[in-house]
């Protein structure tokens, strides 16, 4: 049995880890997961798209005129499949891609109008979810639950995360 320990902060408790607390953890998690996107998966199938389609999304109206370079390291897919996805995405209306005006190589990515009509639609349906999920568990376990996903990310992602997070990415 697995009795790990996590760091200290502030001269809090050491917390103990038995490996059925981190299974029922892992098991929460997978649950969860799969009600969060449940959601957006049914919207999705209407326009025969998956949950890549779904991310790509997110991101471009996250951050309006995102290179595809830049949503490739966002994403961490390779090419051949985000250009698939973007492919569909901009035949069907959803994505405008521009050339970039400092370098004409780039392809910069915007969502159409009815690309951001979509992005609301998956979105106000996990804002509901997460609304109800935070309200549940209160303020304390919000920020925990936070820490813990932060904490869950490679050094790498963590500051690809919170470079996006504070509005410099």
């Amino acid at each position: 049995m697995d009795t790990g320990s996590t760091g200290a902060q502030g001269g809090e408790t050491l917390l103990f880890l038995t490996d059925e607390q981190l299974r029922k953890g892992i098991e929460a998690m997978f649950f969860a997961y799969r009600a969060f996107t449940s959601d957006p998966d049914r919207i999705l199938e209407n326009y025969e798209y998956g949950r890549a389609h779904h991310r790509a999304i997110h991101f471009i109206n996250r951050q309006p005129g995102l290179t595809v370079t830049a949503l490739l390291a966002t994403l961490g897919v390779t090419k051949q499949s985000l250009n698939r996805v973007l492919r569909a995405l901009v035949d069907d209306g959803l994505v405008e891609a521009r050339v970039g005006r400092r370098d004409k190589r780039e392809r910069n990515l915007y969502l159409t109008e009815k690309g951001e009509a979509l992005e609301r639609e998956l979105s106000d349906a996990q804002r509901t979810r997460m609304r109800a999920a935070y309200r549940a568990a209160g303020p304390a376990a919000v920020t925990g639950f936070r820490q813990v996903l932060e904490a869950m990310m490679d050094p790498d992602i963590r500051r690809q995360y919170q470079a996006m997070r504070d509005g410099a990415a």
